[in-house]
């Protein structure tokens, strides 16, 4: 093999090694790959349902597993943690108008227009948290139809009605059941021992025996034989 023969081969093996690893790194930091791994990251565990705003770096999804809820932007660097019963409502919101919307507590208010075209359709989700009360996903925005081909407004308001309805399955489930609280038992103290009234020593009888051996002891009453 010629040296031109073998820099050739050279080459072109560096340049399949640079393919490769350039294409697995742009898989891997695909965004929707991204925020798939930052969602399961901080639900424990593969969510049931995502919903992602395409080249905005935001997503959303829910644990019910877990009973989690988890919000995403800066393409998952940034998280934020619910409980599923923190959620209170979602709205669909069409060039600056509400839509359609869900509340606990109220009946649900479904979309009762055919929209074909628009030019932002977001999803709102609200929960019951004062610092971080919404959470919203601009599912498309004018200009989108230069960018995705497998995209429209009618898509994304579909979308957006599949998490309306959702939401309210959610919302309609019973509460899950606080613990009751555990109280401790009071600490009740021994009573003082009761005063023991001393007893009287029992004069001990002396033993049976001892009155046969004194008898024994005894001189006779007859004086001893004299020996002459």
């Amino acid at each position: 093999m010629t040296d031109m023969a073998r820099l050739l081969l050279m080459l072109g093996l560096a340049g399949t090694a640079v393919t490769f690893i350039g294409s697995l790194a742009l898989w891997y930091l695909d965004e929707l790959r991204r925020m798939q791994r930052a969602l399961r990251r901080v639900l424990k565990g593969e969510p049931e349902a995502v919903v992602l705003a395409r080249g905005r770096g935001r997503g959303a999804g829910f644990s019910f597993d877990m009973g989690l809820a988890a919000v995403a932007w800066d393409r998952g660097n940034w998280c934020l943690i619910y409980r599923i019963d923190e959620l209170i409502g979602a709205e669909l919101i069409i060039d600056g108008q509400v839509a359609a919307r869900v509340y606990r507590g109220e009946p649900r208010r479904a979309l009762d227009q055919v929209v074909s075209s628009a030019d932002q359709v977001t999803l709102r989700l609200l929960f019951d948290d004062p610092r971080s009360p919404d959470f919203t996903l601009d599912l498309w925005l004018r200009g989108d139809e230069a960018r995705r081909d497998d995209w429209s407004p009618g898509a994304a308001i579909e979308e957006s009605n599949r998490w309306l309805a959702r939401a309210d399955a959610i919302l309609r489930r019973p509460p899950a059941p606080k613990p009751a609280p555990v109280v401790a038992a009071p600490i009740v103290a021994a009573p003082p021992p009761k005063p023991v009234a001393p007893v009287a020593p029992v004069a001990e009888e002396p033993p049976p025996w001892d009155d046969e051996d004194d008898e024994g002891d005894e001189p006779p009453d007859e004086d001893p034989p004299r020996l002459i």
